[in-house]
């Protein structure tokens, strides 16, 4: 068989595995619905990865296999013997900070002092969109309270991890993008408890000082360590430089399941709605960041880096804050909802934009 065959065998045994999933959907097997849903979603996922363009919806097409499963048997993935699955949440989060930071160095946030315009204006964006965003469609979808803190949750975080793989893919300002990455981070203990007691404290009891520290030790702490470890022990570990992006996918995607599980009953209530409540507000941070830069007379470049770091969120802290509220089944929904739903519609836009020539904003008003 051909190289070119390979996909299409997968993907004709993907179309199998969703059609004996009807068959037994309407037939009421469901004890079986979730194997064979999760059949088909590995399927995909293992013949995209042979297409150069489409093999970074590979892993979200996975986490929908993960998810089907959970959502089919939650008592998997809640406990195992006397342990609770939750418990890895935190330290998983903190292992993929932690990869953040060794992927950072000193000069990123020299690009503080190049592009000052460029982080100023992303974060500012960034803060002053989505938090706004999220309350909005809180108060547009009649949610059940804790459910709307999760949205408002969600839109108060720091830009999301993927973002730096979304700008590059987009042919946009990826110096600018790890900038405003790390500057949105660090400054994550101060502004996301600010929003969302400012935000989400009708909905729930918030405690500003307690979800700062939590923010301390989730994320600036693994970020800082990761950084000392760049600093003194770079490429002197090139076995951690390998394994970092897989155990942060494998991470992201536990933290997911772990979460669907968990709020499993409200999901079912909730599912079809706050699916459409999080790709609004995804979206809406891509237009309004994008916007709002040009308004600003940004370059292309930077307006398209811009838009990314907007509507792209850190999903995981969402998550892992949740965890931290105690309140993982109903406030850490949105967040398992928002990622795979950000890194399908973040690859598509990038890829859209690979395929159009960059124009400099500048240019186009000199030349009218």
């Amino acid at each position: 068989m051909t190289k070119k065959g390979i996909p299409i065998v997968f993907f004709i045994i993907g179309c199998l595995f969703l059609s004996a999933f009807l068959i037994a959907t309407l037939k009421g097997s469901h004890s079986f619905g979730g194997w064979l849903l999760m059949g088909f979603f590995l399927s995909v996922a293992f013949g995209l990865r042979y297409y150069s363009l489409l093999k970074g919806y590979s892993f979200t097409v996975m986490i929908f296999a993960a998810v089907s499963v959970s959502m089919y048997y939650p008592q998997f993935f809640i406990r195992v013997g006397d342990f609770r699955l939750s418990a890895l949440i935190v330290p998983l989060m903190q292992i993929i900070m932690f990869g953040m930071g060794t992927g950072l160095s000193v000069k990123d946030f020299v690009g503080v002092v190049k592009m000052p315009k460029g982080v100023i204006v992303g974060v500012l964006c960034h803060y002053m969109v989505m938090p706004p965003v999220a309350f909005a469609i809180t108060r547009i979808f009649n949610f059940p309270a804790e459910i709307a803190a999760g949205i408002i949750l969600i839109g108060s975080c720091p830009n999301g991890l993927a973002s730096n793989v979304m700008t590059y893919l987009a042919r946009a300002n990826l110096a600018l993008s790890v900038t405003l990455t790390a500057v949105s981070t660090l400054l994550a203990p101060l502004m996301t408890p600010l929003f969302m007691q400012l935000l989400a404290g009708q909905y729930v009891s918030i405690d500003f000082w307690d979800m700062a520290w939590d923010i301390t030790k989730i994320v600036i702490i693994p970020v800082l360590a990761g950084l000392l470890f760049n600093r003194f022990l770079h490429g002197k570990a090139k076995w951690l430089d390998d394994i970092m992006p897989v155990l942060s996918m494998a991470g992201i995607a536990l933290i997911i399941i772990v979460i669907t599980a968990a709020g499993q009953k409200d999901l079912l209530i909730v599912g079809p709605a706050l699916v459409l409540a999080m790709l609004l507000h995804n979206t809406s941070g891509y237009v309004l960041g994008y916007w709002l830069a040009r308004l600003l007379r940004m370059d292309e470049k930077d307006c398209r880096t811009i838009a990314i770091e907007v509507g792209l969120q850190n999903a995981g802290l969402g998550s892992s804050l949740a965890l931290a509220m105690g309140k993982l089944s109903t406030v850490g929904l949105a967040s398992a909802v928002f990622s795979p739903i950000m890194n399908i519609t973040g690859s598509s836009l990038a890829l859209w934009w690979r395929s159009r020539p960059l124009k400099n904003r500048r240019t186009e008003v000199d030349n009218q």
